[in-house]
């Protein structure tokens, strides 16, 4: 056989890291992104929906701590100017917002869903298009714009389907400030102890000459308790302001999740100021999403912000795989039009018989329209 017949011959095949969603996960994701926007859009937040390709100039100036080389580029056939494909919402969001949306009131809440895409996937995780939804709320950066944008998230995981949903509250610029005044370090030695803390190694973290934030690997877990840890670590008091904004958070989220605390984690939040946090749910692999502060680039230093991201395809996975197939009425050849355009306007799927041939049973229906109305197959 020759080399084209055998490439004819194969299975057709999707790039590492890509999959179709089939009508059963289809279903399952709609119902899902219905469900997050309608909580984002009930708490005033308005949809943009941004294009998928920008200029990379344009684009790559507002992914300040985004990992942008994970991204496509290719040249622009029209303008011969680089292009890059989406792999974030966010700086499009903050661009919307310094630009078409500069006069608009603040703070402004806007919210978007849609796919974004990489080069490659993200350590266990080989996917590399992702469903991303979330809000933005610009201009706003305080402990009640932080506990909105929180609350939010929650509810919108939970509406989708999610249970157990536990939040991991995280200080992105605790490095920083401890180096700065409090447990003062070298320039060339910051990076290294951010990331001996990221991969909690305490004698890593003694030979990068972090061995004052050691207690630090200990502030962790349950967030009452971990919170008391801090605070104790805190004797300069120079963290007593995110401190007691932690505690105020969480008391304005109190019953709605379960609540950690984690306030060295670094990973996926490079352009996080001084709050982040992460969202789990139960029986759910993985992140669920991320959010916190942070500025949008612009003159005069930007425009402060809080915002979170969802990434729910395996919560969407989940779904799929438990949720009761829906029910279809199957209406014969000659049935009565009227009868089953009033059974679709109360909720009813129909499938209709194109021939003589066509079953309930072979067309996979649940039900069969007869003249009482539908009956189970």
């Amino acid at each position: 056989m020759s080399t084209s017949a055998t490439r004819n011959a194969r299975p057709d095949l999707l790039p590492e890291g890509l999959e179709d969603r089939l009508p059963r996960e289809a279903a399952a994701t709609t119902r899902v992104m219905r469900a997050i926007h309608g909580v984002m859009h009930g708490h005033g937040y308005d949809r943009v929906l941004p294009p998928m390709i920008e200029f990379d100039e344009t684009l790559g100036a507002r992914m300040a701590g985004i990992r942008s080389r994970r991204m496509f580029r290719f040249v622009d056939p029209q303008s011969l100017r680089m292009l890059i494909l989406r792999g974030d919402h966010t700086p499009q969001i903050g661009r919307i917002a310094a630009s078409r949306l500069a006069a608009a009131p603040r703070p402004l809440r806007l919210c978007y869903a849609g796919q974004v895409l990489l080069i490659r996937g993200d350590g266990l995780d080989p996917a590399r298009e992702k469903l991303q939804c979330g809000a933005e709320l610009i201009g706003a950066d305080n402990v009640a714009a932080a506990s909105e944008i929180v609350a939010t998230a929650i509810e919108a995981l939970q509406a989708a389907g999610a249970t157990g949903v536990s939040v991991d509250f995280t200080l992105p610029d605790l490095v920083d400030v401890l180096a700065a005044e409090a447990l003062p370090l070298p320039a060339e030695a910051i990076e290294g102890v951010r990331r001996e803390l990221d991969t909690k190694d305490a004698g890593g973290l003694v030979d990068a000459g972090g061995a004052a934030y050691v207690p630090l690997l200990y502030a962790t877990g349950d967030f009452d308790n971990a919170i008391e840890r801090l605070a104790a670590f805190d004797t300069t008091g120079v963290l007593a302001g995110r401190i007691a904004a932690l505690r105020d958070i969480a008391a304005r989220l109190a019953g709605r999740a379960r609540l950690t605390l984690d306030p060295s984690e670094r990973h996926g939040f490079e352009y996080q100021s001084w709050f982040g946090f992460t969202l789990y749910a139960e029986g759910v692999r993985g992140l669920l999403g991320r959010g916190g502060t942070y500025r949008i680039a612009g003159p005069g230093g930007g425009e402060a912000a809080t915002g979170f991201s969802l990434f729910p395809d395996a919560l969407i996975d989940r779904l799929a795989n438990v949720e009761r197939a829906e029910d279809r009425l199957f209406l014969p050849q000659g049935h009565d039009g009227d009868a089953a355009a009033r059974l679709r306007a109360i909720g009813w799927r129909t499938v209709a018989a194109l021939s003589d041939v066509d079953t309930a049973a072979g067309l996979g229906c649940s039900h069969v329209l007869t003249a009482q109305g539908p009956v189970p197959v």
